[in-house]
C-alpha cells in the first residue's frame, strides 16, 4: 500500500543528517553485525503473548520473533487470534513495519509496534509454556 505524504522540510534534513551520521561511524574491529530479522508475515505461523506490551511470533518452523507493542494493547493477552498489518511490503523487518490487530469487546484494536528482534535457541528454550507459540 503507498500513501502520498507530505514530509516537511526539516523533517527530511534531520532524517538525511542522522543517515549520513549514522553510516560514517566505522564498527569496531572485530565486531560482529546482528543479523537483520526479516521475514513475511504470511509465514507467521503461531503467536503467543507474553503480557499486554509483547507477543512472540513463530514463523516458519523453527524461527521466533519478539514483537514490542506501543503501550497497552488491551486483552491481547485474552485474545484467540490476531492480524498483522504489514505497512508498505509483507515483508517486516522492524517492530515499524507492522501493526498487530486484535478483537477486542468494541471492535478491532490496532496496536503499533515498536521493536522486533528474533530470538535465540537458547532464548526459546527457556521460554514458560504460555509464551512460547
Amino acid at each position: 500500500m503507498k500513501l502520498d505524504l507530505p514530509i516537511p522540510a526539516g523533517l527530511s534534513a534531520l532524517f538525511l543528517a542522522a543517515v549520513a551520521g549514522a553510516s560514517a561511524q566505522p564498527a569496531p574491529a572485530g565486531a560482529k553485525r546482528p543479523a537483520q530479522a526479516c521475514f513475511y508475515a504470511r509465514n507467521v505461523s503461531s503467536w503467543a503473548a507474553t503480557d499486554r506490551h509483547t507477543i512472540n511470533l513463530r514463523v516458519n518452523v523453527r524461527d521466533y520473533y519478539q514483537l514490542k507493542l506501543l503501550g497497552d494493547c488491551a486483552d491481547i493477552d485474552f485474545s484467540q487470534r490476531i492480524g498483522l498489518e504489514s505497512r508498505g511490503s509483507d515483508w517486516i523487518c522492524s517492530g515499524l513495519d507492522v501493526t498487530v490487530i486484535a478483537p477486542s469487546p468494541i471492535g478491532p484494536q490496532r496496536c503499533a509496534a515498536t521493536g522486533l528482534r528474533k530470538l535465540t535457541p537458547e532464548e526459546v528454550v527457556a521460554l514458560p509454556p504460555k509464551q512460547k507459540p
